[in-house]
């Protein structure tokens, strides 16, 4: 892994999650932050990641969010939620460039990872 390497920003609150991602990026060598708001995303926007990873399930203040991704040169944003949750969250899917499920993101993490967020 090398530091001119883009990395991938993850938005997310789940425990099981979090620890999922983090040791699927580390077993696919891939730099990961992790941010909580608005001012970490920002703070972690510079330099430009790879994509941002969204959990559209958590409550996160969604507006500022994606203001903050618009400001720091729109990198992709890939978002997820659960099928329950699906039309709930449907107003922000435009704002991003793919969302999935939860289980199609556990699926195809190591490769989206690695390979980045397809247009």
């Amino acid at each position: 892994m090398t530091s001119a390497e883009p990395r991938v920003i993850a938005v997310v609150r789940d425990l099981f999650f979090v620890a999922r991602i983090r040791e699927t990026a580390r077993l696919a060598d891939v730099p990961l932050a992790f941010a909580r708001t608005p001012d970490e995303l920002t703070t972690a926007l510079s330099p430009s990641p790879r994509f941002v990873l969204l959990d559209l399930t958590a409550g996160f203040d969604y507006d500022a969010l994606f203001a903050a991704v618009e400001a720091a040169g729109a990198p992709p944003v890939l978002g997820f939620t659960t099928h329950a949750l699906a039309r709930q969250t449907q107003p922000l899917h435009a704002r991003c460039r793919r969302v999935v499920t939860k289980e199609t993101l556990t699926q195809e993490l190591p490769t989206l990872l690695r390979e980045g967020v397809a247009a």
